[in-house]
């Protein structure tokens, strides 16, 4: 298929996806026979509205082959569980974004993969936390706090940075501490290795385990068992600890492993 068709192609289903997003009604019912097929006086009830608008509108659905009604109740069809899906993942991604929206326009995103991103409504629990003229360290000091509880770590650390490495090594010289797994770029390593304490202490302690890549990256990325966090870097290349993106839950986690994994 050529550029000029596929653009052809998607073209025609956003038609198709306008026809359902544009309709309050079509997108409500979708939505509301998700969960399990209902009949006309449970839509009736959910939707609060009036039996002829709710058959109109399901009769639409119908004939694009998004609904059926089988003994009195309707349910998605399989194409219509598949728009649907979509439809909330939208819908969750969108608010994803709006609900930490400083943090994700202020920032370079080029290094996030796009299929990392189009999962964004995974982090729809996390939390955003900035510094304030008053508390320029809010955003660290949260970090350190949460790094300091954990077990073990998973970290993609893109900057040399003594004063993260200071808080490391006194996470690794505590005994219930487990494993520390770091992925760095080969200058930072060097630049470790060049430092005898740093070298000692991290790079050849036993809780570590290094994983080098060649490329400089511009996310900070940090998770464990129980939390993920994200800092990035300005759009002009400076790294930016004054904003970052705290989570406890398991799909905020799950978003974690998979950036980390794609480096």
């Amino acid at each position: 298929m050529t550029s000029t068709q596929t653009r052809q192609e998607l073209t025609k289903e956003f038609q198709g996806i306008k026809y359902i997003l544009t309709s309050g009604m079509r997108s409500k019912l979708l939505l509301t026979i998700y969960e399990h097929p209902k009949n006309l006086d449970d839509l009736r009830t959910e939707l609060e509205k009036p039996s002829a608008t709710i058959l109109h509108g399901l009769k639409e659905l119908e004939t694009n082959n998004l609904i059926r009604k089988v003994n009195k109740y309707y349910e998605l069809t399989s194409n219509g569980y598949l728009i649907t899906t979509n439809m909330v993942k939208l819908i969750e991604n969108w608010y994803s974004v709006n609900k930490s929206k400083l943090f994700w326009n202020n920032h370079d995103l080029s290094d996030i993969p796009e299929d990392v991103l189009k999962n964004i409504y995974l982090l729809k629990d996390a939390r955003y936390v900035n510094s304030t003229t008053s508390d320029l360290s809010n955003a660290f000091n949260a970090y350190i706090k949460l790094i300091s509880r954990a077990k073990q770590l998973k970290i993609l650390l893109p900057i040399y940075s003594e004063n993260h490495f200071k808080h490391l090594i006194q996470i690794l010289n505590k005994k219930q501490f487990k494993s520390l797994e770091l992925v760095i770029n080969e200058e930072i390593r060097e630049a470790m290795q060049k430092n005898d304490y740093l070298n000692k202490s991290i790079l050849e302690n036993e809780k570590v385990k290094i994983k080098c890549i060649t490329r400089k990256i511009r996310i900070f990325l940090t998770f464990s068992e129980e939390f993920a966090s994200l800092t990035l870097f300005f759009k002009d290349g400076h790294y930016d600890d004054s904003q970052i993106l705290v989570a406890h839950d398991k799909n905020s986690i799950k978003w974690a492993v998979n950036l980390y994994s794609y480096f």
